[in-house]
């Protein structure tokens, strides 16, 4: 899928203009030092709205996208200190070679990845997140979302898949279904925190 021509072209309907409901619930209700010292890394951060969310709880962040688009519009709508976006594979070897972050935030970036590239999207994490630190997530069980229903991704998760995926290097702490979600997305997302081991 090429991800920037549909940005060029408007084609986003997982853009919905503001931040992830899941993650600006979990942000009132958790506790700073969950997060680490260093810097939160989002891949696949799109126009950086949960980037900006994050920097605006006082986090230090680095939003991730393949599409120039999405970081140009991401960097153009930025006035949060503490925040920079860069295009990049989050897959790419080379890219996490000498990286590092105290936790990364998941929205989106695995339900739209090819289900094949799972093992490697796992790999990545332990590579990039240090020891303690924490995979903090919203994932998509069951995807429906209004106007992408059939040209997806997003691809449909299990509960089951995700823990044996990331269970080679991260260990789940706690889970639940959020009480807030885009329209159309109730019930159908799964806000988990794993911790590196």
């Amino acid at each position: 899928m090429d991800w920037n021509q549909r940005y060029i072209y408007g084609d986003t309907p997982w853009d919905k203009g503001y931040a992830a409901p899941p993650l600006l619930e979990f942000l009132e209700n958790s506790e700073r030092k969950l997060w680490g010292e260093g810097e939160v890394l989002v891949p696949g951060c799109g126009t950086g709205h949960d980037v900006r969310a994050l920097a605006e709880y006082g986090l230090k962040v680095c939003g991730l996208d393949l599409a120039e688009e999405a970081i140009q519009r991401a960097q153009s709508d930025s006035k949060v200190a503490q925040v920079r976006f860069e295009k990049g594979d989050f897959l790419d070897p080379f890219w996490r070679m000498d990286r590092k972050f105290a936790s990364i935030w998941e929205h989106t970036c695995f339900c739209a990845i090819d289900p094949d590239q799972r093992k490697p999207y796992a790999e990545a994490c332990a590579d990039l997140i240090i020891p303690g630190g924490c995979l903090i997530g919203v994932f998509f069980l069951n995807p429906f979302d209004p106007g992408d229903e059939k040209i997806g991704p997003p691809h449909p998760s299990s509960i089951e898949e995700i823990d044996k995926i990331l269970s080679q290097a991260f260990h789940r702490e706690e889970s639940w279904v959020p009480k807030k979600s885009y329209p159309g997305r109730e019930g159908r997302e799964w806000l988990a925190i794993y911790r590196r081991k």
